[in-house]
């Protein structure tokens, strides 16, 4: 090891004697000061004006501003990452080259020095330069905690271990190629363009299954990825050691086989040896019961939510099944093809992997088309083709084998796949129970952890909550796509917020020929537009005395619909309907806030970061009246939505479309702050009822997206907070600078300017000394 460590304090002194190294050193001090200063100062600046001019402002809210500067797009780390491949063969190219042009190497071989001395101590020289340039990264880290209020350390750690990891694989790729040629510049275009293989290789073969995994090991593009993300996993830092080990080796037996007389064939399986056993042990580091994880994050933001690992430890060592169905002529299809297994496992799955290693993932690929999924659009595109044929040209579209799919007889003995629409779709299996996790019509595409949870939820219960919607009255439909009907919000399966994605059962049920079940979560009775029958009528009495929880929603005009079972609650629906004229609305247009007690509905993003703010937030309601109630009743009330005191009540009649309304006390109108949203709540033996009622039933329409947020956590709050299964992260603290964009640019002069000057006064210093002995 003396050897090993004399070697590499020699090669480390002939590195800082040469001014490669001192110019790659000062440029990469100048480009980690230029884009860490200039992220900085545009924060920075943001933050000035806003406490000039905003005496409430606290913080950025849910921004890490350690993400922000060090790992965004233009951050420090990732600008680095991206131009390490342009440093590094620029040292290495002479390590072994120069030996080898000089002749030294001659004398390296007749010294009592081994070959793997000679390597390992060349490497470790290039190892500790390469903590030069950690150490130039972690000087703006500490500038950093000292600039960030609460900086993310851990982030920054888990950072810095992939940039080191990465600049010492390039490192050791620069050795090998170095010892291949005696030409330093050839060495350093080598190094160019294996990395350059190396970062793309990982989409070659792809369609290929012994392949695709060998060549997704081997691949270095996306390796840091996770890194810069604040989560180490042991794959990938066993990859980076997998990756030094082979190119040190394939160095060792290329100086060893310069030595030696063997026939070319015996070299080569050296090299196939060192290949094998490096395959193999990143085949074996890659699999999910020998991998490791640890979240360096404050906030533990690569972490599933604690509810869903409570749901995952639910599942026990029961194994569970992931099947992917892959349809050619559905939609997703080239989401779903094998090129594209890894990205979806480690995309997706990855996160819950982590905690349940023994997922089996199949994959089922076939075609099928049906027209009523999308009223024949496909078939305008082939016309007179069968659905075989679309396929075959399809398959030569995506550059597939055919033969590998399915056709429509043999999927229709294992699965009926047309209530899924035939697109690319998802099903988990546990203990002979089966439920689908479905993609969405919208660019992210994959579900998110709530949906996840939700469908990990569904293979452990044998109920899931219930939400039976009234019909028989011209009520809102659960099943109509119409703007003002409600099937985007309960039954939609291509919408990731409807009710069915989140983990509710919706159905529609008539008062007027069948009862509510007992076990039903909330009954909803949406803006009837006639009379209830008295039989109705009598069954949501008796579902409301015994406890029932319930979502009614009316409409202005048609007050009389809802007013005789409000009646009971002690509520009432106001005549009139509300105005608060706007430049930019129709005066029937309210937008009322939402109240503290609306805010604490349920756990949803929005609603979580009212709570933390004095601020308002407002919803718009296309038509609404105000409610009346008792104050002194059964039920202990609470107003969830609130107009302005810029509202008022119109009695008569209101025209949208033409002058501004005027508000007229004369005809009975009523000014003043009303509540458009109300919930009732009252203790019934051993669990607390609850009640909503709405004056506006277009609120939740498909127009309106469901009612958004809001109108899920109206359904959150009914289910008592059950489902949807809620994955909030916790704010970052880290969203606040300690430093003005005054003092930014004195760091900008020291960091760009001054820093650097004076490792140039000291490598120019250095090098002339060198010179003159």
């Amino acid at each position: 090891m003396k050897l090993t460590f004399k070697i590499a304090k020699t090669e480390l002194r002939n590195l800082f004697y040469s001014p490669v190294a001192w110019f790659l050193a000062i440029a990469f001090m100048v480009q980690c000061g230029y884009f860490y200063t200039n992220a900085l100062y545009g924060t920075a600046k943001w933050q000035d004006l806003l406490l000039r001019n905003r005496p409430d402002f606290k913080d950025f809210g849910p921004v890490s501003l350690t993400n922000r500067i060090f790992l965004d797009r233009d951050g420090i780390f990732t600008i680095a990452l991206q131009n390490l491949f342009l440093f590094v063969p620029l040292l290495t190219m002479g390590l072994i080259s120069r030996e080898i042009n000089n002749g030294t190497i001659k004398l390296l071989y007749s010294s009592p020095v081994k070959i793997r001395q000679i390597v390992l101590g060349k490497y470790l020289a290039i190892m500790l330069y390469n903590l030069l340039l950690l150490l130039i990264v972690g000087t703006f880290m500490v500038a950093g905690a000292f600039n960030i209020r609460s900086v993310d350390y851990g982030l920054l750690l888990s950072a810095a271990v992939g940039f080191y990891l990465l600049v010492c694989t390039y490192s050791a790729i620069g050795l090998f190629m170095s010892s291949l040629t005696t030409y330093q510049i050839v060495s350093a275009i080598g190094s160019f363009i294996l990395i350059f293989v190396l970062s793309r290789i990982g989409g070659l073969w792809q369609k290929i299954d012994f392949v695709r995994d060998l060549t997704w090991f081997l691949s270095l593009s996306g390796r840091t990825g996770k890194m810069l993300e604040g989560l180490l996993i042991s794959r990938d830092i066993i990859y980076f050691v997998v990756i030094v080990y082979m190119f040190l080796a394939f160095t060792l037996l290329k100086l060893g086989g310069a030595r030696e007389s063997k026939p070319w064939y015996v070299k080569a399986r050296g090299y196939a040896v060192v290949m094998v056993v490096a395959l193999g042990i990143g085949y074996l580091s890659s699999r999910p019961m020998f991998t490791g994880y640890w979240d360096l994050t404050a906030t533990q933001d690569n972490t599933i939510h604690p509810n869903t690992q409570q749901i995952i430890k639910e599942l026990g060592k029961e194994p569970m099944e992931v099947t992917l169905y892959t349809n050619m002529t559905g939609n997703g299809v080239d989401r779903g093809l094998p090129e594209n297994r890894n990205a979806y496992l480690s995309g997706l799955w990855d996160p819950y992997i982590r905690f349940k290693p023994d997922i089996k993932f199949n994959y089922v690929y076939y075609y099928d088309y049906d027209s009523s999924i999308d009223g024949g659009a496909l078939r305008k595109n082939f016309p007179r083709k069968s659905v075989k044929q679309i396929a075959e040209q399809l398959a030569d579209v995506y550059d597939v084998n055919l033969s590998r799919f399915q056709t429509p007889q043999a999927i229709h003995k294992k699965i009926d796949l047309l209530p899924e629409n035939y697109r690319l779709v998802m099903q988990l299996k546990y203990k002979g129970q089966t439920t689908f996790l479905r993609t969405y019509d919208d660019n992210i595409f994959w579900p998110f952890e709530q949906h996840v949870a939700a469908s990990l939820k569904r293979l452990l219960q044998a109920k899931m909550p219930k939400i039976l919607f009234v019909t028989g009255d011209l009520e809102r439909s659960v099943y109509k796509n119409g703007e003002r009907e409600y099937s985007l919000h309960t039954i939609a399966k291509g919408f990731r917020f409807s009710l069915m994605n989140l983990g509710f059962d919706a159905d529609s049920i008539s008062l007027n020929t069948s009862n509510i079940p007992p076990d039903v979560t909330a009954l909803v009775l949406a803006d009837p537009k006639t009379a209830l029958s008295d039989t109705a009528l009598a069954k949501i009495k008796q579902y409301i005395d015994q406890g029932g929880n319930m979502l009614i929603l009316g409409e202005p005009g048609k007050q009389q619909m809802l007013n005789p079972l409000l009646q009971q609650l002690g509520v009432q629906l106001m005549d009139g309907i509300l105005v608060e004229p706007s430049k930019d609305e129709m005066p029937h247009m309210v937008t009322p806030y939402i109240t503290p007690a609306g805010s604490n509905l349920a756990d949803e993003r929005e609603l979580l970061q009212l709570r933390k703010r004095v601020d308002t937030l407002k919803v718009l309601m296309p038509g609404a009246t105000a409610i009346a109630y008792a104050s002194q009743g059964a039920f202990t009330i609470n107003r969830l939505l609130m107009t302005t005191g810029k509202t008022w009540l119109k009695a008569g009649k209101l025209v949208t479309d033409s002058v501004p309304p005027v508000y007229s006390p004369e005809e009975g109108d009523i000014k003043g702050a009303f509540p458009t949203a109300i919930a009732l709540t009252r203790q019934v033996k051993d669990r607390q009822q609850r009640i909503i009622v709405c004056s506006d039933a277009d609120l939740l329409s498909n127009l309106r997206q469901g009612g958004g947020f809001l109108g899920r956590a109206l359904y959150s709050w009914l289910d008592e907070g059950k489902f949807p299964i809620y994955t909030p992260k916790p704010d970052p603290k880290d969203n606040k600078l300690k430093v003005t964009s005054a003092g930014v640019k004195t760091l900008q002069t020291v960091f760009v300017w001054v820093l650097p000057a004076l490792m140039l006064l000291l490598g120019a210093i250095l090098l002339i000394r060198r010179k003159r002995k």
